[in-house]
């Protein structure tokens, strides 16, 4: 299978870019970057404490809102219903985690900060109950929703910067 890719594209004279943690960490057109931006979220510094390049990250929305409005949010943003799990708190959701991805193990350092919200794009079923154990409301947005704007963004940059001629093809992943 990997090889039949692989074929088509060097026939195809198309290069192959292959991206991860590099892109989920990059402050400007990385997978959180992105993300943080889209859903209004005013990025203030990583989750994991003492390293400076954290995968997952936190900031502040300029208005606080409900669970069920951020909710529609994230979901007019990125063209798909997150699966949402209350925390079980009433306070307005101001301050909020998030990892795009299967990122959905970092909840544990956002409830420890005392965050309102947590996003990732995957969720296990501990994932449940850290957030309802720990009063925090998560956010299963999809692994290929809160991922795809990174890789766009960088193509977009490459384009701008280097005159390269970049296309970003977009196929649907329903995880």
């Amino acid at each position: 299978m990997k090889f039949k890719r692989i074929k088509a594209l060097i026939e195809s004279g198309i290069n192959l870019y292959a991206y991860h943690l590099p892109l989920d960490v990059h402050p400007d057109v990385g997978n959180n970057a992105q993300l943080g931006k889209l859903l209004g979220i005013n990025q203030l510094g990583g989750l994991e404490a003492g390293n400076p390049n954290s995968v997952a990250v936190y900031g502040e929305l300029d208005i606080p809102m409900t669970a069920e409005a951020f909710s529609q949010r994230i979901e007019e943003v990125l063209g798909r219903k997150p699966l949402f799990i209350d925390g079980g708190s009433e306070v307005m959701i101001k301050t909020v985690g998030w990892c795009t991805g299967g990122g959905q193990d970092y909840i544990d350092l956002a409830a420890n900060r005392g965050l309102d919200a947590f996003i990732s794009g995957e969720i296990s079923e501990r994932t449940t109950y850290s957030a309802r154990e720990q009063g925090i409301h998560y956010f299963a947005a999809g692994h290929h929703a809160t991922e795809r704007y990174g890789v766009k963004a960088l193509g977009e940059w490459l384009a701008g910067e280097h005159g390269l001629n970049v296309t970003f093809i977009d196929i649907d992943n329903p995880v």
